[in-house]
């Protein structure tokens, strides 16, 4: 394989650069709940402003995920069901998944894309709350965690089908591909958007490693490992329905250093397998 296809670190810097702001109302929204005297009723103005937002926050609470279907009818309500927290999180999710416009890949299947994203998120959550973990920061980073990809699809969509196409045609782990190809893979790529949305280093440092925490001596459960085994098992239990999806290979350091028992696994399993689910369906993916 030829390195014609190599982007130019700058140019791969500049294009991150070009990405999409999140909207004015999601900004708004964090904004206020970093106060530490936010209010409800704020946040809820804040997103009656984009009607957009404002749909999916209500398909969102009314999801089954959240137990109450079609009982929720107003921004307010909304607000309330879902907490502050989780719908900082959530929001993100809904406008990344429509953010995201122009030219992509032919290769890249969106869809997959988002059900696996979802999928890691859930299930980073439902870790994290078991390893005494941030959920929601847990939820930012796998939902995060392939962002490169779809960075790479949008704005480099040859060098992207040519990375996919090598992977494919040698059997060769995605990040080997795409270093080939593009002199840069997905996770790095990701930690750059991460950056550039001014998430905090932990999450940029979860995303550039989900494919392989570093070695390290240090014993203490950490984002990274998290998010690491949360995209195994959204892999493992179908979160994609691509007949071409893999299971990405599984760090047993990582594994060992969450010290989950089965129950606690199984427990993680079903959350992320039902949430999967409602979640695509309210957020229109």
């Amino acid at each position: 394989m030829t390195t014609t296809l190599h982007i130019a670190p700058e140019t791969l810097r500049q294009r991150v650069r070009e990405l999409p702001a999140m909207p004015e109302a999601v900004r708004r929204v964090q904004a206020t709940l970093q106060d530490e005297d936010a209010r409800a009723d704020d946040c809820a103005e804040h997103i009656a402003r984009d009607q957009a937002l404002a749909a999916k926050t209500l398909r969102l609470a009314n999801s089954a995920f959240y137990g109450v279907p079609g009982r929720v009818s107003s921004i307010q309500d909304a607000v309330q069901v879902l907490g502050l927290r989780t719908l900082s999180t959530l929001l993100q999710a809904a406008a990344l998944t429509s953010g995201f416009g122009g030219t992509v890949s032919k290769a890249f299947q969106a869809g997959e894309f988002w059900r696996n994203s979802i999928g890691t998120a859930i299930c980073a959550r439902a870790l994290a709350s078991e390893l005494r973990l941030d959920p929601n920061v847990a939820f930012t980073a796998g939902l995060l965690h392939d962002i490169g990809r779809l960075a790479l699809a949008t704005h480099f969509p040859e060098q992207f089908n040519a990375a996919l196409a090598l992977q494919q045609r040698d059997k060769l782990p995605p990040l080997q591909a795409e270093r080939q190809v593009m002199g840069a893979d997905h996770a790095q790529v990701g930690a750059l958007v991460a950056a550039h949305w001014n998430y905090p280093a932990d999450i940029a440092q979860a995303i550039a490693q989900h494919h392989g925490p570093e070695p390290r001596k240090a014993a203490g459960i950490t984002l990274i490992d998290a998010v690491h085994v949360a995209d195994a098992i959204a892999h493992a239990v179908s979160a994609s329905t691509s007949k071409d999806d893999k299971l990405p290979p599984l760090a047993p350091p990582a594994w060992e250093r969450l010290g989950l028992g089965n129950e606690q696994y199984l427990g993680v399993i079903v959350q992320t397998r039902t949430g999967v689910e409602s979640l695509c369906q309210a957020l229109g993916v």
